[in-house]
């Protein structure tokens, strides 16, 4: 019993594991994004470096579509593991080649070149890692523990982008800036590439989870043909709740150091804090899920983002950091009661047979246009309306969407996924 138990430990840490590499490399290259503007991207002004750098960063999310379409037809004809394996594989190369890159100053307009063909190939990875590792755990996982192991998978996310924030910010404190820009830079993408093969190695021995029914077709015709439904029902799912997460832990960033004028220092404290406290307390959500249902914590967390999203904004629209604090944590404590249930609600809600395209498909559809686009879309309505608390009101109409998504999804805890 022992041995099994171990077994199954070990498989869900395989497959949940890759989503801490993706996030370090997400945290990586943000926080980088100046110094790889000015060292890929020379140009007369820092802001049209720094513009280009993150236009390069964009292009990683450009690709995430392709990436469903492909690691979704990998996952649904030839297995769960071969998706993980090469997704890994794909993510590992990306990242340590842009550590290996020369830069402007040895190949001229080669090296931004090459740094955006990177990133697509990393886009296209991360395309499946997510769904992919997703359907994997909860495949192997005893049904009424599904929801704490699925749950897993985030928590890895939340932790990636701690350390590759941590890495960096070490980096900063302890190395001169001229050697950052010199070759230190490099060190958090190698980091991410010895990441990569530790992951695999882990990958290596996994075994395939159960299945029982298989397509003949094309996973995506078979899915935009027959199950166009539950794309957008898992997608509304995913979308209302990731869209927050972009909101509070990246415009709110922006927001508070230029429009509020709360020290930077500050606000990176508070937001590495609750940061800490997401990576954790999503799994007690999570195993509530596994004894009470998905559905009851998902409509309840949903309505509370509904109903406190515009006095927690004003509380964090506010000089004072303790007033920031606690507006960030009544966020962090909502996304947490819906991400507990989260995951094993999308996996439960998607059809066998085709399970991998569509949870690649919607999740990766609902991150292109109503996640990576949300600090944009947040500027803009704010500069548009002059209105600063615009974001609240659009976490309050995408949380309405999930909602809708929410209540057209049946109970599906304890549902046999084979």
């Amino acid at each position: 019993m022992q041995e099994n138990q171990t077994g199954l430990y070990r498989t869900i840490a395989g497959g949940a594991v890759g989503n801490v590499m993706e996030w370090f490399d997400f945290a990586a290259y943000a926080y980088m994004a100046p110094i790889i503007g000015a060292l890929f991207f020379p140009a007369e002004d820092h802001f049209s470096s720094l513009i280009a750098a993150y236009g390069a960063f964009a292009a990683g999310y450009v690709a995430r579509p392709l990436g469903a379409v492909l690691f979704g037809h990998i996952g649904d004809r030839m297995g769960r593991k071969p998706l993980l394996l090469l997704s890994i594989t794909m993510m590992g190369l990306a990242t340590a080649g842009i550590g290996l890159l020369p830069t402007h100053a040895a190949i001229c307009g080669a090296a931004g070149l090459a740094l955006v063909a990177l990133r697509l190939l990393q886009g296209i990875s991360v395309g499946g890692e997510y769904a992919g590792s997703l359907v994997f755990v909860a495949e192997h996982a005893p049904k009424r523990r599904r929801g704490f192991f699925c749950c897993l998978i985030l928590s890895g996310s939340s932790l990636g982008f701690l350390m590759g924030s941590a890495l960096v910010t070490g980096m900063s404190a302890v190395i001169p800036q001229e050697s950052l820009h010199d070759w230190a830079w490099r060190v958090p993408f190698l980091a991410g590439g010895l990441l990569a093969i530790a992951i695999l190695l882990l990958r290596r021995d996994l075994p395939e989870p159960p299945r029982e029914e298989h397509t003949d077709e094309l996973p995506v015709k078979v899915v935009l043909r027959d199950h166009w439904r539950d794309v957008l029902r898992v997608g509304g799912l995913y979308m209302g709740v990731n869209a927050g997460f972009y909101m509070i832990f990246v415009y709110t960033v922006s927001y508070l150091t230029d429009e509020i004028h709360v020290d930077p220092s500050a606000v990176m404290d508070i937001n590495t804090f609750c940061l800490v406290i997401i990576s954790f307390l999503p799994l007690f959500f999570a195993v509530l899920s596994d004894r009470i249902g998905r559905r009851l914590i998902l409509v309840t967390g949903t309505l509370g983002i509904i109903a406190l999203s515009y006095p927690l904004f004003v509380l964090m629209s506010h000089p004072d950091t303790t007033l920031v604090l606690l507006g960030q944590m009544g966020f962090v404590l909502l996304f947490s009661w819906i991400w507990g249930a989260n995951p094993a609600a999308q996996v439960e809600s998607a059809p066998p047979k085709v399970r991998a395209s569509v949870l690649t498909i919607s999740t990766n559809v609902a991150m292109a246009v109503f996640g990576g686009t949300t600090p944009l879309v947040a500027t803009y309505l704010v500069h548009r309306t002059g209105d600063d608390f615009m974001p609240a009101f659009y976490m309050m109409f995408l949380a309405s969407l999930t909602l809708i998504a929410v209540l057209s999804t049946p109970e599906t805890r304890g549902r046999n996924l084979t």
